[in-house]
């Protein structure tokens, strides 16, 4: 038990995940001067949206794997995902149904960091990552490989929970949030273009909230 003049570690130590998390949340002013997108409202809450549901999953047979036009192959269980260097980033969360949560803090593995390891060939200019529920999203190389662009498995001070697309999600700040498939199971490196699952129905494929690129 903590004495009234003593400090408290628990707090320290959330403190200290504050501190040592990197700020993304400035990324808007590249497109402008506000940092809420047009169209959108602020919340403080976290709303849960899926296609279909959230898919259960077993974390001793979960298996994260990286496949197409690279030099090798990955697979990694969900302890071997986690085990990879990560980052926490505080970062703005935006819906294309019309909510933006700031202040996210994720924790999780850079893409740039599984595509070195995959070691992705000079034509590759596309990725779409594959999801449990059979979700699928697609986006540029260059969109991939900008900062904040994590395989999230943390959230806050916790694991990402399950209806919010743990144990893995994508996050992509610079993009409405369908770009970010939850319940990723693996991403695929493809040297054209393939349209994910809400692209195909009429989704924006450039997703930039800011432009309000909501629909095609």
């Amino acid at each position: 038990m903590t004495g009234s003049g003593a400090p408290d570690a628990a707090a320290e130590t959330d403190a200290d995940a504050e501190t040592a998390a990197e700020d993304l949340t400035g990324l808007y002013r590249e497109y402008g001067d506000d940092r809420l997108p047009p169209g959108q409202r602020e919340t403080d809450r976290f709303p849960v949206l899926s296609k279909s549901g959230t898919p259960s999953w077993d974390p001793e047979t979960f298996a994260f794997d990286v496949w197409g036009a690279v030099d090798e192959p990955l697979a990694y269980s969900l302890s071997e995902f986690r085990e990879l260097p990560a980052v926490t980033q505080r970062q703005d969360f935006h819906c294309v149904t019309g909510w933006s949560k700031f202040d996210c803090a994720f924790t999780g593995v850079e893409f740039a960091e599984i595509a070195d390891r995959a070691g992705i060939g000079d034509d590759v200019e596309h990725v779409l990552f594959h999801a449990l529920d059979g979700y699928t999203t697609n986006l540029s190389l260059d969109e991939c490989t900008r900062d904040g662009v994590l395989f999230a498995y943390g959230y806050d001070d916790g694991d990402l929970p399950a209806d919010h697309g743990g144990p893995i999600r994508v996050v992509t700040p610079h993009k409405y949030a369908y770009k970010g498939s939850k319940w990723v199971s693996g991403v695929e490196f493809l040297t054209e273009k393939e349209l994910g699952y809400w692209e195909k129905r009429g989704y924006s494929d450039t997703a930039n909230p800011w432009n309000e690129e909501r629909y095609c």
